[in-house]
């Protein structure tokens, strides 16, 4: 989306997840796949590296696996600001 913000997060998929939980405050792999066109793979691998990092955090609901940022991470704040400087950039659509 923003090549600058693409390297600071890793690589594209990293960025569209948490762009897309930023958004909408919560994600599951589905969702998130249907959204960008992405394999369920990619994101499901994505999330699990973003979960083993600490900056997300997983619940079951159902049989969703839901991921949201993890309130424990230490620059969680400043992660959610940067995020919402970069959808307040993007077109709407």
């Amino acid at each position: 989306i923003i090549p600058m913000i693409e390297a600071l997060l890793g690589n594209s998929t990293a960025e569209k997840i948490l762009l897309y939980i930023a958004n909408y405050k919560e994600g599951y792999i589905c969702g998130i796949a249907e959204t960008f066109q992405l394999p369920k793979s990619q994101v499901r691998k994505q999330l699990i590296r973003l979960e083993n990092g600490g900056i997300l955090v997983a619940r079951d609901k159902g049989s969703l696996r839901i991921f949201t940022f993890n309130p424990r991470c230490l620059y969680i704040a400043e992660l959610e600001n940067l995020l919402n400087k970069i959808l307040n950039l993007l077109p709407r659509e």
